[in-house]
């Protein structure tokens, strides 16, 4: 059974910083390419970053040059350093572990990432 479980999350002021971690189980980790997604009230959830299983990046436009994807594949752990952040990075912050273009991890419970101004 896929698990993976957020943390890191927190309140911080603008322009401050925060590291979420995603640690995974059940999955052959390096396999699988992973990613980030939030959702803030009354808005769709949406792709922050992805990492491939070969390390190949990419991020939604509005946290690049902010927001760093990574992975530890020794310890089955993907990580979002954010950076500069801004109040509209409010959101509940979720990983998912995806094969074959398709996710196979049910949502978890996300970690809370809150920004004030």
């Amino acid at each position: 059974q896929v698990q993976l479980v957020e943390s890191g999350g927190g309140l911080v002021q603008a322009g401050g910083s925060l590291r979420l971690s995603c640690a995974a189980s059940g999955i052959i980790f390096r396999a699988y390419a992973m990613g980030w997604y939030r959702q803030a009230p009354g808005k769709q959830s949406e792709l922050v970053a992805r990492i491939t299983s070969g390390g190949s990046t990419n991020y939604v436009d509005s946290v690049k040059g902010r927001f760093t994807i990574s992975r530890d594949n020794t310890k089955n752990t993907v990580y979002l350093q954010m950076n500069s952040l801004k109040p509209e990075d409010t959101a509940a912050y979720y990983c998912s572990a995806e094969r074959g273009g398709r996710r196979v991890n049910d949502w978890g419970q996300g970690t809370q990432v809150t920004v004030s101004s």
